[in-house]
């Protein structure tokens, strides 16, 4: 039966841009929804704006405009960059908005009616130069577990403590600096500490809804007592106002975990689903992604509201780690951090992004990090140096040699075919006479234990799994040699039939891997011209014999390294200072004034005349050869130099080349090149070249010299 699943991640503070970390939780979230939609379940995956509380209304305060303002401005950039990272929401809505006024009043009178709020008349901080109570994070001081200096008034970032604001220790108002008075007001309390609360929390948390390590967090929490919860804010504050008072507003962690709810009510609404009955139905599962930043806040406060107001708890929370930059923790002002704006405005690839990010997320709650050798090395070689060199190993056989067409004869050919076929191209051994090929038997054996992983969010398992399936259909490749059939009169039905084979087996790679490259899979349905989008059941269908397919065209390029050091380019507010001695832009009484100074434009690289002219018979001297590198080193004696060493069909080469400032050792290794095999070795100091690989440059960049696909180690070049 098909599973009704109801799906969300964090909302998103609306008072800035997204950073990377918000990507790669998208991401994660938007693969396993891809996939579940893939075997046919029914999702409703929305998100929404988190706009209110006082860092939104003070922002909106210092640049002289409403809140409503920068929501509504931060909300269209969000939108943007959903779209751009292929995040497929079904709705994104925002927390300002009149469904979660509605729900944070109906839930708030059901947990009073239920006794499970209480009013207490509270000392709190107030800054007597702002004029404002100040919320948590607007306090600061040291940890009162701890002992730590410069933490926020609700939790330690070091050791992990939550407590009330008068608890730090030597506080200050982070707005003004100034040391906060104690002023009364009254509040209203969600009384977390109800032995009815504790008892539900500690079922529900170990229920096996949570990561094993959560649940063993929460434990703690438990044990430990918890404190019944604030939910009031004092005017001034952009929020919710609490019904039947005056100057009393929501604490914007009551209203924003509802807004899952309003943004769900709101889609459905558009739908014409009925809310209410849809939540009351038993079979619809409610599942939220999120951060290992605001685990208390999701397994403690938000169940036990919903519980009590009688409405469903969830029934899971996935909980992911941090995103770090090459080991370190990002930080923008340090200079850090990916900005995932200026990565879409440099036009680099957002599937390369996911497949990376899957690459390396699994179900437990570890910090992820991105290293940008490694993510171009992986792209490079994974996605295109094996998933799309399948396709366009065969692709240009098919459109050449039969017009686009496939092979007539089914791929489960029985014995006269494969006789046939046996002429000169022998079919593999383990082949059953009347079954499909064993290559094929094999990619589809993989299908439940790749979905299984899949389910389980254990993404970097079931890559794994799709990239050894590639690198065993590309050594099937090699060993058929479809190049050499090509050669041979009277094979072009085995040449036909063997590139049907490697387009249905690139066809199920693909479905293995849309759930995290859907605009690649979308352009490979449009290239085998399917009749409807993959899903996960047509692993066990097959291309139709005699099918057309339309021109091929390149479903990935490889990342250029100079994208990458654009990308990681420090914004201009962590830049260093400029050197003393130079000259600063006057000031002007109406603000900065910037003089424009002539400059001269970057002179292009020169191109050199054409050498002298020489003979064929100059020119057949030269042995040229396709190579394949099999492996690559640095050489820690030469900056410049790599050590590669060359498959050239008959034996292997040892040579040095000069490339080390344009490609790393990782993205190097399986790719085809072309080397001058004749060339009298040179010894150096740190072993002998034995031949010369080419490339082509401009003094800058350099770019190594590849042949088309198809080309085999050892092919001489004429």
């Amino acid at each position: 039966m098909p599973r009704k699943l109801f799906v969300t991640t964090a909302l998103p503070y609306a008072n800035g841009p997204f950073h990377i970390g918000h990507i790669m939780e998208y991401t994660q979230a938007d693969i396993w929804v891809r996939f579940q939609r893939m075997q046919g379940h029914k999702i409703q995956f929305v998100c929404a704006d988190d706009t209110h509380g006082a860092p939104i209304m003070l922002k909106a305060e210092a640049e002289g405009i409403k809140p409503e303002e920068l929501i509504g401005r931060v909300a269209e950039s969000h939108k943007r960059d959903l779209a751009r990272f292929g995040v497929s929401f079904d709705h994104f809505h925002s927390t300002h908005s009149d469904e979660n006024r509605q729900l944070a009043g109906d839930i708030f009178a059901a947990l009073k009616d239920a006794g499970f709020i209480a009013n207490r008349t509270i000392e709190q901080f107030f800054d007597p130069v702002k004029g404002m109570f100040l919320p948590d994070r607007y306090i600061k001081g040291e940890c009162p577990k701890c002992g730590a200096k410069d933490q926020y008034g609700d939790s330690c970032e070091a050791c992990g403590a939550v407590y009330a604001p008068t608890d730090l220790k030597e506080p200050f108002s982070a707005l003004t600096g100034a040391k906060p008075v104690m002023k009364k007001s009254e509040h209203f309390f969600f009384r977390l500490s109800d032995p009815r609360c504790v008892e539900f929390l500690r079922g529900w948390t170990q229920g096996g809804r949570l990561q094993p390590e959560v649940a063993n967090k929460v434990r703690e929490w438990l044990d430990s007592g918890l404190n019944d919860w604030d939910i009031t804010r004092d005017a001034p504050y952009f929020g919710i106002e609490i019904p039947g008072t005056k100057g009393k507003y929501f604490y914007v962690w009551l209203d924003a975990p509802i807004g899952y709810l309003a943004a769900l009510k709101s889609h459905l609404d558009r739908k014409g689903v009925d809310f209410a009955k849809y939540l009351a139905d038993p079979k619809v599962e409610q599942v939220h992604f999120i951060g290992k930043d605001i685990i208390y806040f999701h397994t403690l406060f938000w169940p036990a509201m919903l519980k009590f107001a009688g409405r469903k708890v969830p029934d899971n929370v996935f909980v992911h780690g941090f995103i770090t930059l090459s080991g370190e923790k990002m930080s923008k002002s340090r200079g850090v951090s990916i900005s995932p704006q200026r990565y879409a405005d440099l036009g680099l690839n957002p599937e390369w992004f996911r497949y990376y990010i899957a690459a390396k997320l699994n179900a437990h709650v570890e910090d992820l990090d991105f290293n940008p050798d490694d993510f171009l090395a992986r792209v490079n070689s994974d996605l295109v140096g094996k998933y799309v060199n399948i396709a366009s190993r065969a692709a240009g056989f098919i459109a050449k040699r039969f017009n686009g067409k496939l092979s007539d004869e089914p791929l489960s050919a029985g014995r006269e075919l494969r006789h046939k076929l046996r002429g000169n191209v022998s079919a593999p051994a383990a082949d059953n006479e009347e079954q499909v090929p064993a290559i094929l038997f094999e990619v589809r054996s993989f299908a439940d234990q790749i979905a299984a992983d899949y389910d389980a969010r254990e993404f970097g398992k079931a890559i794994r799994q799709v990239m050894f399936l590639a690198d065993r259909v590309n050594q099937y490749v090699d060993e058929q040699k479809p190049w050499e059939i090509a050669k041979e009169s009277g094979q072009e039905p085995a040449l036909q039939w063997f590139c049907t084979l490697y387009l249905e087996l690139f066809r199920i790679l693909t479905i293995y891997l849309k759930p995290v490259l859907p605009k690649v899979a979308e352009d490979v349905e449009a290239f085998l011209a399917l009749a409807k989008p993959l899903a996960w059941e047509d692993v066990g269908d097959a291309l139709k014999p005699g099918h057309a397919v339309q021109p091929y065209r390149h479903l990935l390029s490889r990342i250029d390294p100079k994208q990458i050091e654009q990308l990681l380019e420090p914004p201009a507010e962590s830049k260093p200072e400029p050197a003393k001695g130079s000259q600063a832009p006057p000031a002007s009484p109406d603000g900065p004034e910037f003089k424009l100074e002539p400059v001269e434009p970057p002179k292009p690289a020169p191109i050199l005349p054409v050498g002298e002219t020489i003979s064929i018979d100059d020119f057949g001297k030269i042995d040229l050869r396709v190579a394949r590198i099999v492996d690559a080193e640095l050489v820690p004696e030469a900056e410049k130099l790599l050590r590669l060493t060359l498959d050239i069909g008959v034996e292997t080469r040892t040579v040095f080349a000069g490339i080390r400032s344009a490609y790393t050792p990782k993205e190097l290794v399986g790719r085809l090149t072309i080397m001058v095999a004749n060339l009298a070795p040179r010894k150096m100091r740190f072993g002998e070249s034995q031949g010369m690989v080419l490339a082509a440059g401009d003094g800058n960049s350099i770019f190594l010299l590849s042949p088309d696909a198809g080309a085999t180690p050892g092919m001489r070049i004429k």
